[in-house]
């Protein structure tokens, strides 16, 4: 795909998301459109938002867990790129005026203390270089038409990122079993679901290592500092003004969200 169609898609994207419209679906339109080519859409996409004053603080690993993946339709993992335009802390309200089609997942976010580049990274390598863990809400948005995607729609939409919010519970990845953790997702106080790490590419750690070497693959590390959202564990939760979740996760906490339907 040349340079001048992965720019224009680019800021098809931008204009959907600064105007919360939608799409046609890209591959529908562009059927040779590859991996390659969306993440390439997907780094013009996010280089507009950098014009627009937004800074990369991480990244984030979609289609983990088969809920999602069935879901999707999607069945292979992909990232994205998290900007300071998407970070939440628990405790603020999250504005549904601002997403298009948006729904909710529970996962867990690890922060990084050191850099971490791949290829040949290990488990043991994400350990060491994890500062802690949080459990955490990514609330997921699609500028593609009523959530009509293949793989290559959602990388080139920055794998339908929205925002994120993490929780205040924080916890080093050595002090408990991510793999073997329970999650228990409530919504408005009734319970919404259960699920445990292993759910996600069999624990969030190997989903961070997979992530880890995709992107040393591209040449592209993880710096110290960065927030990773390892996949959600949970179901997708249609988003509803005036609803709140929480999700406990076995070992390390809880963490809430509150929806309203103002714009920020």
């Amino acid at each position: 795909m040349n340079p001048q169609t992965i720019k224009r898609y680019g800021d098809e994207l931008f204009n959907a998301l600064q105007t919360r419209s939608v799409l046609a679906p890209l591959l529908e339109r562009e059927p040779a459109i590859t991996i390659t080519d969306a993440y390439q859409i997907q780094c013009a996409f996010v280089a507009r938002r950098i014009e627009n004053g937004e800074t990369v603080v991480g990244k984030k690993i979609g289609a983990t867990s088969k809920p999602i993946q069935d879901f999707l339709g999607v069945y292979q993992p992909d990232f994205g790129q998290l900007t300071s335009g998407m970070a939440y802390e628990e405790g603020q309200d999250v504005p549904l005026g601002d997403l298009i089609q948006p729904k909710a997942e529970a996962e867990v976010a690890f922060v990084l203390k050191r850099d971490l580049i791949g290829p040949g990274i290990t488990a043991t390598d994400v350990l060491r270089a994890t500062d802690y863990v949080v459990p955490c809400f990514e609330i997921v948005d699609s500028r593609i038409k009523d959530w009509k995607i293949k793989i290559q729609d959602t990388i080139a939409d920055n794998a339908s990122c929205g925002v994120y919010l993490l929780g205040k519970t924080k916890l080093s990845p050595n002090k408990l079993d991510l793999n073997l953790a329970g999650m228990v997702l409530e919504r408005n106080g009734e319970l919404f679901g259960t699920a445990a790490g292993a759910a996600v590419q069999g624990g969030p750690v190997n989903a961070v290592v997979w992530l880890a070497n995709t992107l040393g693959s591209l040449g592209i590390p993880f710096k110290a500092g960065e927030v990773i959202l390892s996949g959600s564990q949970s179901s997708l939760v249609p988003c509803v003004p005036g609803d709140s979740l929480t999700c406990t996760v076995g070992g390390l906490g809880t963490c809430s969200i509150h929806f309203t339907g103002e714009r920020s």
